[in-house]
């Protein structure tokens, strides 16, 4: 098999590290299961037969949960990839982001890429699947001078027909996930607040019914993704003041248990945001999670 030439993305800074870590939900023993000085490596999903899918210098790579070195897909057609891709259930097929603005799938062992939405001037960045298979959530943005015009809720079915708007509004809405049943969506959206980048986790039909506002609190909050026993909800947590996803800041994993909201459990304070859970991540039976941190070693002195 040929494999495509390297191509680009995002770049640790001299003396950064990228560290893709695995976090024990039972133990909370965090174990490193891979740790690079030299390429940066993005936003985790975990297949059903013990890997971990990540994107890294515009490509998606594979790495087994016990360790060692990634491995490129070789995808003959797929353009370089950003940190949006999801798994099928079944592990069988990708689903990926590409920096054309389009979705992809492709075979999870490599193969031809196909592109699965279509021109509608706007740009889709992947998010979420149903537990199902049978439909994929992504933000549909439409550009503007300097900044979207819109950032809304789309779903479609995995071939990118039967597409449909999820009602978000006011403001703009990210990072879609399924709930565990299939039943609902989790947003990050800024529906709730007047103060821009105010972001905080929702719950939704796929239609746009029973909106519920589950975070409250000044950070600001992101990347919900509901564990696959239904139990638990784990998402990104900002600083206050923080608009969008960016990337270097000391932000927090929490995690929400049996429904209560009001009073979330930080897990793992970190060096990241961007790319450390932008997509479901969670071991198939719900026991633990995987993330990316990117300490940056010779600013600690270290």
């Amino acid at each position: 098999m040929t494999t495509t030439p390297r191509r680009p993305g995002r770049s640790l800074a001299p003396g950064q590290l990228c560290r893709i870590r695995i976090r024990d939900r039972a133990s909370g023993r965090v174990r490193t299961v891979h740790e690079t000085a030299e390429r940066l490596f993005e936003a985790p999903n975990w297949s059903p037969d013990g890997r971990l899918l990540l994107n890294g210098e515009g490509r998606l790579w594979w790495l087994p949960v016990t360790g060692g070195e990634p491995a490129p897909i070789d995808a003959p057609g797929l353009p370089p990839v950003n940190n949006d891709h999801v798994l099928a259930p079944d592990g069988v097929t990708v689903f990926a982001t590409g920096t054309d603005g389009h979705l992809w799938r492709l075979p999870a062992t490599g193969g031809e890429a196909v592109q699965v939405t279509g021109d509608d001037g706007g740009r889709h960045y992947l998010h979420g699947i149903r537990p199902d298979g049978q439909r994929l959530a992504y933000v549909h943005l439409v550009p503007g001078a300097g900044k979207p015009l819109s950032a809304r809720i789309r779903t479609c079915a995995p071939d990118g027909g039967d597409v449909r708007e999820v009602p978000t509004e006011p403001g703009p809405a990210d990072g879609p996930a399924w709930t565990a049943d299939g039943s609902a969506l989790l947003v990050n959206t800024e529906a709730f607040s007047t103060t821009p980048g105010h972001a905080q986790i929702a719950r939704m039909r796929e239609d746009g019914t029973g909106r519920v506002q589950l975070t409250h609190d000044e950070r600001v909050n992101w990347f919900a993704h509901d564990a696959p026993t239904g139990d638990a909800v784990l998402y990104l947590s900002y600083p206050p003041g923080t608009e969008g996803h960016p990337a270097d800041l000391e932000v927090e994993l929490r995690l929400v248990e049996d429904e209560r909201w009001d009073s979330p459990r930080t897990l793992v304070t970190l060096h990241g945001g961007q790319g450390t859970i932008n997509v479901p991540c969670w071991a198939p039976d719900g026991s633990a999670f995987a993330y990316v941190d990117y300490p940056n070693v010779a600013a600690a002195g270290d």
